[in-house]
């Protein structure tokens, strides 16, 4: 489901807010559909912009929840799970989250959908995880264009729904969404769909059955929303639509990205020992752009 909401932040000042739900087992949106839509929202707003219209009743949470999942029933997920971020980050346009998930009934971790209430597109990624993980952990970097509340959710293979959450507050500046993206334009193009693969040091036992690695990648992760100062056009969105990584042809996750993936994104995650030499990883933007790359890695370390 979708919907595009206008509301006015002051005397000739007026945002469009669209509400973009990027969860394929819910929605079937296609990132195609996301980045027309996201275009129309921002031609809409200019045509809008003396005029708005009033804003739904009820909390931001409450409309994402509602138009996500429905009626379904969430649990509380302290028991399963654990959300980390900066209270006050020193950099809003690239805000470290951590999530750590387990869980220890026989069930298996399905998808993990990352939200940020206030964002333009408050679902930032969801994490659809390969088969039978019954424990999971990522770091990803993300804007968070001003003072939210920010959530993990986490669906079980049973669909039992699970959600943390913590306020992230406003550390002042431009709203990250809308800012500029750091660097040369021409360089920035011609690095874009470089990745850089870093296997990460076990911090538990030698015998532990996971791995941990780390993919920085270079994409400007353009989120449609910044005007060119000279032109006064807006540099047209081309955002990070999905992220796969597979271990030996065995998938560990395909993440489903948005306009929130900071500029140049990393992911850091792990992954069960199959023993497999190498990990495959695969990028994808909305204008059509693919990278894939193989990595060599030591299934002993």
């Amino acid at each position: 489901m979708m919907h595009l909401e206008f509301w006015s932040i002051g005397p000739h000042l007026f945002r469009a807010r669209l509400m973009l739900f990027v969860n394929a087992q819910h929605s079937g949106i296609t990132m195609h559909h996301v980045s027309a839509t996201m275009t129309r929202a921002l031609a809409i707003a200019s045509v809008f912009s003396f005029a708005a219209l009033p804003a739904s009743a009820g909390t931001i949470w409450d409309e994402i929840k509602g138009s996500v999942y429905g009626d379904k029933k969430i649990e509380d997920g302290r028991s399963v799970v654990t959300l980390d971020a900066e209270i006050r980050p020193a950099d809003m346009r690239n805000v470290p989250f951590t999530v750590d998930a387990a869980l220890k009934d026989g069930r298996t971790i399905k998808s993990v959908s990352v939200i940020i209430d206030e964002n333009p597109t408050p679902i930032v990624a969801v994490y659809n995880m390969g088969a039978n993980r019954d424990s999971m952990a990522f770091k990803s970097n993300f804007r968070v264009n001003q003072q939210s509340d920010i959530r993990a959710v986490v669906e079980a293979s049973d669909g039992q729904l699970y959600m943390v959450s913590r306020l992230v507050k406003f550390a002042g500046g431009q709203a990250s969404c809308s800012a500029p993206p750091m660097g040369d334009p021409a360089e920035i193009a011609a690095n874009k769909g470089k990745m850089k693969f870093t296997q990460l040091p076990n911090n538990g036992a030698a015998s532990s059955p996971l791995q941990r690695a780390r993919v920085d990648f270079s994409h400007p992760n353009h989120t449609g929303m910044v005007m060119d100062q000279q032109t006064l056009l807006y540099t047209p969105m081309m955002m990070v639509s999905e992220i796969t990584v597979k271990q030996g042809g065995e998938l560990i996750f395909r993440a489903e990205g948005s306009i929130a993936f900071s500029q140049n994104p990393m992911i850091e995650f792990d992954m069960k020992r199959n023993g497999a030499s190498e990990v495959e990883v695969t990028l994808k933007d909305t204008d059509g752009g693919s990278w894939s790359q193989k990595f060599p890695v030591n299934p002993e370390s």
